[in-house]
């Protein structure tokens, strides 16, 4: 729905205008016989010129028209909010037209304010639909390129993202009367309190108040961004920029520069804080560096006097030592010297002891017990038992005689007659199977191996005592 139009003849036309910026009345192209063939600016698709139920005049496409055109596809909403701002152009003083494009067609301004003299110009933009900021400031750097100043216009509920990054407002449409209100993009700077403080106004107000320069773009410094204000209770953030008057920009720089002062002199109070600490520090780190070199040497003498004390004391527990000491060897060597001679002794002893316990069997008899074993063997456990030509006592074994299973496995099979007096001194006999001629035998040894014992009622011959190598 455009309010421009090409006439074949008279060239740019605008619905928003008595004449239709060219001399032209209404009449002559509203329901006109035979119709004008006028194209949209935007597609170059045929239009007609059309009147709203409101009285609104605007040109309609020709069915079929392009789904990409541009105009065409503008909400009503859009179209509304550029007829109040061509208006308010218009109350200003300005020459207000509608749908204007570069010759390069790099942009298009949906109302272009011209001054009286034809030596300024600004865009005013409608801007309804979603844009980044990029995109946003893209277009804003196009229009400054060609010396035209630029505010972007949005009336939605809440603030876009880019507001402020470019010059913007937010409007509010008219409820119950009112006129169109700017609620956001407008502020004064408050010296006292140092910050931003929104203010509403007028649309058509500020319009007059833009173009007449009595309000302009002002960036605001970091740290008057954030904002204190909330919406629907969400808090609006922080603005980078306002349209607020020469005064107010004034203010804001001289508050900037006082609180510049002040934090200078901050600093420098802080720095001379630093100084006096950092001299207060110094002296007691003297103060303290004194007062340790004195204990240091204090200690320094009374470590000498320890250490001389410590030397006597070390000296005489020497010399105590030394004493303990070779007593303690002399001592040691008696007790080894005892142990040596009662182990001797002993082992004398039990040597005396087997030899009389085995002096009792023959070798005949002694083979007969072998033999014997060697039989149980095979017969009770299918085991070969090896019997040696001379059979050796085993003193761990109580001075039995341990006879081995053959096989795939080497393995002890049981000792023979151990002596019974000296199974006391054989602890690990208690493991092993015993054997021994008979009953008799095994009641001299069954108080200590009771249940390992096997005897094969062999019987006592008189005979001569078997040599046991």
């Amino acid at each position: 729905m455009p309010f421009t139009a090409l006439h074949p003849d008279a060239g740019r036309l605008d619905a928003t205008q008595d004449d239709l910026g060219c001399g032209m009345d209404w009449s002559r192209l509203h329901k006109a016989r035979p119709r004008i063939a006028l194209t949209c600016p935007e597609c170059g698709w045929g239009v007609h010129a059309k009147r709203s139920p409101h009285g609104v005049r605007f040109f309609c496409h020709d069915p079929g028209r392009p789904p990409s055109c541009a105009l065409s596809n503008e909400s009503w909403e859009h179209h509304m909010l550029k007829l109040e701002l061509a208006g308010a152009i218009r109350a200003a003083g300005w020459y207000a037209e509608l749908e204007v494009a570069a010759a390069d067609g790099t942009w298009r301004a949906d109302v272009m304010a011209s001054s009286p003299d034809g030596a300024r110009r600004m865009a005013w933009e409608a801007q309804l639909s979603p844009i980044t900021v990029e995109d946003i400031q893209a277009r804003t750097a196009r229009y400054r390129a060609e010396g035209i100043a630029v505010c972007w216009v949005c009336p939605h509920s809440r603030a876009p993202q880019w507001m402020g990054t470019v010059p913007a407002i937010r409007v509010r449409a008219p409820e119950a009367g009112d006129p169109w209100t700017v609620d956001d993009g407008i502020a004064g700077f408050d010296f006292a309190a140092g910050s931003w403080v929104v203010q509403e106004a007028e649309l058509q107000r500020f319009v007059q108040w833009t173009l007449l320069g009595q309000v302009l773009p002002c960036r605001s410094l970091p740290r008057y961004r954030p904002l204190a204000r909330t919406a629907d209770g969400q808090p609006w953030g922080q603005r980078d920029g306002w349209w607020t008057s020469r005064q107010s920009a004034r203010a804001q720089a001289e508050h900037e520069e006082m609180r510049q002062r002040q934090e200078k002199a901050e600093r420098e109070r802080e720095a001379r804080k630093k100084e006096q600490e950092s001299e207060a520090a110094r002296k007691r780190a003297v103060h303290n560096e004194e007062a340790r070199q004195r204990r240091a040497e204090r200690d320094r003498r009374r470590r000498q006097l320890r250490e001389k004390e410590d030397a006597a004391r070390k000296e005489e527990a020497r010399r105590l030592r030394a004493e303990h000491d070779a007593r303690h060897a002399r001592e040691l060597a008696e007790r080894t010297e005892r142990e040596r001679r009662e182990r001797t002794e002993k082992e004398r002893h039990a040597v005396a002891t087997a030899k009389a316990w085995w002096d009792r069997l023959s070798r005949e008899q002694l083979q007969e017990l072998l033999a014997a074993v060697a039989d149980r063997a095979w017969r009770e456990e299918r085991l070969r038992v090896d019997i040696p030509d001379s059979p050796g006592l085993a003193a761990h074994f109580a001075y039995g005689i341990p006879l081995h299973s053959r096989g795939p496995v080497h393995a002890l099979y049981g000792i023979v007659r151990p002596c019974p007096q000296l199974v006391s001194l054989s602890p690990q006999l208690s493991f092993q199977r015993v054997f021994v001629r008979n009953a008799r035998e095994a009641g001299e040894l069954s108080e200590a191996l009771t249940g390992r014992i096997t005897h094969f009622d062999l019987p006592d011959p008189p005979g001569p005592r078997p040599d046991t190598g």
